[in-house]
């Protein structure tokens, strides 16, 4: 399962975006939800179900289909809040950022109105300087990727002296973090270490490694959180100036916590990542929850047009990532399973994915007895190695189902 990683400081509202986020999971039974620990939980990306294309009336078993958006889970991890220091394992840092390096993408979160101070503690609105929260968040995570290797040098040392190859030697002690030798050979190659004998790097150049394979490997979108209170709208267009090559997502998740709330007492209809609000009956809600979703409505949706916890989440996964949908099906006429289950499963798989990757996914089973696939939609075959698309609907063909036959 695709993991996501909320990092930043104490106090931002990162607890509110992930219980905000998770929440929806009361709604969508189908799926099995357990919180393996307090801070981990189940939330869904959303992308456009491929049953308003193929015009069919969808039952979902490992996702669900809400209004023609599938929502597809996802582990949310809420990373305890960071501190100075936090790489030499002051605090939680080294909790903070062991769960960050398991992630496989970030999301950053600001307190856009500045309404804490540079250690976390709560202050006035515009008293706090969310653009250096940023930086000192993100000078915590480059300096734990530095550490990290330099630790590690001796043994990364040994490996490449005796294979010769940089991005092994490092993959050795890298790939706990989860990151591909890929990723190494793509930062080697761009920054130019490739063609430095590592055995001659300087900590300047360990630094650049771990600057750019940070970066690389942990793709991340900042969240100006709060955008509701005071000073949030000048700090936000300052936080998209200064950080160009990111991309910064308006936010504010305690609306979206009390939408969601709201919606789960049936007081309201709101589906995630919507614009808009219906109330169900008005003769329920009591003068201060009429006010609250005032509140809600002045200033966020009209403001921002959307809360941003459903946006960020589908951002993360599908713009960072590049994430496709891909529904596997065993009856190609009825877009079913063999129990007549139409479209049941959706994976999301990273760019490049093929139909054994696919397979493999699925069960080990199906990669090794794997013949070759057929897309639903056109009937064709299609080998092993076919590089799957996004929304492709595609049947698995092995041995034991030929043999069948």
């Amino acid at each position: 399962m695709v993991v996501i990683g909320l990092i930043g400081k104490t106090n931002v509202g990162k607890t509110t975006f992930f219980n905000a986020a998770t929440l929806l999971n009361a709604k969508i039974s189908s799926y099995p939800f357990t919180t393996k620990t307090p801070n981990r939980g189940i939330a869904y990306a959303r992308t456009i179900c491929v049953c308003r294309e193929l015009d069919v009336k969808d039952n979902p078993r490992n996702s669900a289909c809400i209004d023609g958006w599938r929502y597809i889970p996802i582990e949310l991890m809420d990373i305890p809040g960071l501190i100075k220091g936090a790489y030499r394992g002051r605090g939680l840092g080294n909790l903070f950022l062991n769960a960050a390096a398991q992630s496989d993408v970030l999301i950053h979160v600001v307190d856009a109105s500045g309404s804490i101070d540079r250690d976390g503690n709560i202050v006035k609105p515009g008293y706090g300087d969310p653009i250096q929260d940023i930086i000192d968040v993100e000078e915590e995570l480059v300096k734990w990727f530095t550490d990290k290797i330099q630790h590690n040098m001796k043994n990364i040392l040994k490996k490449y002296r005796k294979t010769g190859l940089i991005e092994s030697a490092l993959y050795k002690v890298l790939s706990g973090l989860k990151i591909s030798i890929k990723d190494i050979v793509y930062v080697l190659d761009k920054t130019g270490l490739v063609d430095k004998k590592l055995d001659k790097w300087d900590k300047n150049d360990i630094y650049v490694f771990a600057k750019n394979i940070r970066e690389k490997s942990k793709p991340t979108l900042i969240l100006a959180n709060k955008m509701d209170l005071k000073y949030s709208e000048e700090n936000f267009r300052k936080i998209s100036e200064r950080f160009k090559n990111k991309i910064v997502i308006p936010c504010s998740a305690e609306a979206e916590l009390a939408l969601r709330r709201a919606d789960k007492m049936n007081l309201i209809k709101y589906i995630p990542g919507e614009e808009k609000i219906k109330i169900i009956d008005d003769g329920k809600l009591s003068v201060k929850q009429k006010m609250a979703l005032k509140y809600v409505s002045g200033k966020v949706l009209d403001k921002i047009y959307r809360t941003g916890v459903q946006l960020a989440i589908d951002t993360a996964i599908f713009k960072l990532l590049g994430m496709n949908t891909v529904y596997p099906v065993y009856d190609i006429e009825r877009y079913a399973d063999s129990k007549g289950n139409v479209l049941p499963d959706v994976y999301l798989l990273p760019p490049n994915s093929t139909l054994i990757d696919l397979a493999r996914i699925i069960h080990t089973d199906l990669a090794k007895g794997l013949l070759y696939g057929i897309d639903a939609k056109t009937g064709l075959r299609i080998p092993k190695n076919y590089v799957l698309r996004d929304r492709d609907v595609i049947k698995i063909v092995t041995a034991s189902r030929e043999r069948k036959k």
